[in-house]
């Protein structure tokens, strides 16, 4: 029986052996899963910034030149553009007022 003890005892070591390395793999395997998850998740947030800065710096050339024409179109015609202000502000009241019936 002293030798069914004995290799059952080292049969429990080596689990227990075997548990630990594959607990410490299992560890290093979450880990590298978890730098590369951080590392894609980095450069997508690092692409997102970058092309929002694009279309940020678009949008606002876009709103300047839009605001420049408005200017010069308002210079050129002054009562027309009072004109057509005031309809819009008329049509937008109406709108509203009408909301409320």
């Amino acid at each position: 029986m002293p030798a069914n003890a004995a290799e059952f005892a080292d049969d429990a070591k080596n689990g227990v052996d075997k548990g630990a390395r594959m607990t410490a793999e299992a560890q290093r395997t979450f880990a590298d899963a978890r730098a590369r998850i951080e590392q894609a998740v980095q450069d997508g947030l690092e692409q997102l910034r970058t092309q929002s800065r694009a279309y940020a710096d678009n949008a606002s050339q876009q709103i300047e030149q839009a605001s420049q024409y408005m200017t010069e179109r308002v210079r050129e015609r002054p009562l027309a553009a009072t004109g057509a202000a005031l309809g819009v502000g008329v049509l937008i009241g109406l709108l509203l007022s009408a909301g409320r019936k």
